[in-house]
Formats: structure tokens, sequence, C-alpha cells
């Protein structure tokens, strides 16, 4: 329930970190770090898995405006093929927190991997997006802004239903990559066609 969603410390400038687009096969993965006042409260706050798309296009501007600080960041998919999705993923929180015009005393991580940054503490948080205000908050603005990112990509590679499966491996997405080949957003290190597209290459 979104209204159970707590501060991990109630006195420590804490910033949220997640990120979105992990597992696609095109576009940036996105990461957002939020620092929100001990006593933000939205009831329509939780893991953005959870809310709808205009939930969230709802929540974004509240975020930004109550957040004590907030930062996106964006990782190409060049990047994210040099240097692995996790990789991509924790370079991506590392930049946003640098972006946050209040240095955060904790962060709190989504997921179980992280590389210390700055001398700042960190814990990582299995689903912390569904346990934490903050985690959430970084959760809907990194949805929210690769979503629109891949809406504006799909005006230019309209062929590909971005503006619908935002780059995921959907059926739809991969028949397109295997009738018109890869884009530059593609990551060309993931699997683009599925095990049965590439049986019809051998």
């Amino acid at each position: 329930m979104a209204n159970l969603l707590s501060n991990y410390h109630k006195n420590t400038i804490e910033a949220g970190c997640d990120e979105a687009g992990r597992g696609c096969l095109a576009g940036p993965v996105v990461a957002a770090a939020v620092i929100l006042p001990n006593d933000f409260h939205h009831p329509l706050l939780d893991d953005s898995k959870k809310l709808t798309e205009k939930q969230r296009d709802m929540l974004r501007p509240v975020i930004e405006s109550e957040a004590i600080s907030f930062a996106v960041s964006f990782i190409s998919p060049q990047e994210i093929d040099k240097i692995n999705i996790l990789n991509a993923s924790i370079l991506g929180m590392h930049k946003a927190v640098d972006q946050l015009t209040t240095r955060p005393e904790l962060l709190l991580i989504d997921g179980n991997r992280f590389k210390p940054y700055d001398n700042i503490e960190h814990v990582c948080i299995i689903k912390g997006d569904g346990k934490f205000k903050s985690i959430a908050a970084a959760s809907v603005l990194a949805k929210t802004y690769r979503d629109e990112y891949m809406m504006e990509l799909h005006t230019e590679f309209p062929a590909y239903n971005w503006k619908k499966n935002k780059g995921y491996p959907t059926k739809d997405h991969r028949e397109a990559i295997q009738l018109n080949g890869e884009t530059p957003h593609h990551r060309l290190t993931f699997r683009l066609l599925s095990e049965s597209q590439l049986t019809l290459f051998d």
C-alpha cells in the first residue's frame, strides 16, 4: 500500500535512487535520485510499476515541486554496450546523485548491487521502490523521463512501435527488428531477436 511507504532514517538526508529501462532492447537506461522532505506524503506514491501511466504523469510534477532536490541522468545504448547494463545502471545513479543540489548523507538504492559513491553511506534494498518514499519517487521520475524520451524516438523510428513498447523486448518490437534491422538506439550486446527468429537464419 502506498501509504505504508516510509523514510529509512527520520533525521538523515537520504536520497532514493532507482533506474528504468534495464531490460530494454533499445533506448537509454535512465536513473533518478530524489531527496524528499521528511513529512512528504502523497496517497498515490508507490513503486512506478504498480501505477498507471496517468498516475505516474500526475505524480511527476508533484515530486519535482516538493522535493528538496532531484536529478535524472541518461546512459546511452553505446555506453551500455561498452560497460554492460549493471555498470550502466550504477553509473546512471552516480551521475544523478552528482547533480543533486543538496548533498545526501545516505543513499537508498533499489536493488542489490551498487558501487560506493563519494564517501556517502549507501544501503541496497530489494524492492525498495515499494518500501521507501524517496526510492518510489525516483522510480516515478526515471520511468516518466524514459517513457517521454522513447515517445520522442518513436517519431523518428515509428516501425518499432516504441510509443507503446518503450523499447522492451515485445513480440512486435522483435518482429520490427527482424524486418528493418537495428537502429542507433538498439543495444547491440543484447539478444535482439528471439530464439525462434534466430533459427530462421540458420
